[in-house]
């Protein structure tokens, strides 16, 4: 496992192409050496770890790379390492795609281009890009590089669906705003993975969500769509069923009689997001089940206690709800994270 960046001068390769580093709290300096994936190695890593894409360089035989990521509670993390490339995601294969995702990359080292949308955007050490999987999108590095990519389901952000299609080619700068925030934190999650596989891993990735959220509803300003009525209704429904996760009589009809709303326009409300009522609550469910899971401090509460305190009555649905969505039992999910 990689150490943290430390904060260094621009310096020169052996190519003579300038590199860089951004600073890491409590770190020492990791040098750039991918090895073991080839061209065509590195293609099925790229498309096993996000979505498929198409992946060339000039180098052929010569080109090395290397990837290494953890995906906690649906959220992928990636650490990119590799020689000169170009990467592209097409028409072609966003037609086949059955889900899409918001992508945030954060360059350590070297400089990249991003292109989607008729946009371009040049990348530096520290920078944060945002780019959508459902938009074709164009990735160029003429030089080695390094990058942590953050992979988010559209459906794990509060951003309204219909506002998610602006993440296109948006760079923010790593020593402005926002930025200055989120660049370090993750910077520090991208280079001490192992501790995302840990315990704490899902509180970790929560916070990071939480905080990419933040960042994209203020990229979107976000507060001038407060005043649509249509919005500011889901928001108070939403909130109303996150408060309410644990009633196992939670449903639409007492959801859309609390908010004295039929029930057709509660379901229109959720359609306009890509999603059901229904899926909502399962999704918030199983994330609230999966913290507890992975939490020393409800070690000792059964897996059927937890399950039916986030509304799960029926232990057998529960697992098979869960296993569904993450691809683990509940059981092996805590034995992971707990060794227990």
């Amino acid at each position: 496992m990689s150490q943290a960046w430390m904060d260094t001068d621009v310096t020169e390769g052996p190519d003579g192409a300038p590199t860089g580093a951004i600073h890491v709290p409590g770190g020492g300096r990791d040098s750039f050496d991918p090895v073991n994936l080839t061209l065509a190695q590195f293609q099925e890593e790229v498309n096993a770890s996000f979505v498929p894409l198409i992946v060339t360089s000039g180098l052929g035989e010569r080109f090395r790379g290397r990837i290494n990521g953890v995906n906690v509670h649906g959220v992928g993390f990636t650490d990119v390492r590799a020689d000169p490339q170009l990467v592209e995601r097409t028409p072609e294969q966003i037609a086949e795609a059955t889900e899409h995702f918001c992508k945030i990359s954060l360059h350590l080292e070297g400089t990249g281009t991003l292109r989607q949308s008729g946009r371009s955007v040049t990348l530096s050490p520290g920078d944060l890009a945002i780019y959508d999987t459902s938009v074709p999108y164009e990735l160029e590095f003429t030089h080695r590089f390094r990058s942590l990519v953050i992979m988010l389901p559209h459906a794990r952000l509060s951003v309204p669906h219909r506002l998610s299609s602006q993440f296109t080619a948006i760079r923010l700068a790593g020593s402005e705003g926002l930025g200055r925030v989120v660049s370090p934190f993750l910077a520090t999650l991208g280079t001490n993975m192992h501790e995302l596989r840990g315990p704490a891993g899902a509180k970790l990735v929560q916070n990071a969500v939480d905080l990419l959220d933040t960042l994209l509803s203020n990229e979107l300003d976000l507060v001038k769509f407060a005043a649509d009525p249509h919005l500011s209704l889901l928001q108070q429904v939403r909130d109303r069923i996150d408060d309410n996760l644990g009633d196992p009589g939670l449903s639409p009809n007492s959801i859309a009689a609390d908010a004295f709303i039929s029930v057709r326009h509660l379901h229109n409300l959720f359609h306009d997001q890509g999603q059901t009522v229904a899926s909502y609550i399962r999704t918030r469910r199983l994330e609230r089940t999966y913290l507890d899971l992975t939490s020393p401090e409800h070690a000792d509460v059964s897996v059927a206690a937890i399950g039916s305190r986030w509304g799960f009555k029926d232990p057998a649905h529960f697992s098979r709800a869960f296993k569904q969505a993450y691809g683990e039992s509940p059981r092996d999910v805590r034995r992971h994270a707990l060794g227990r």
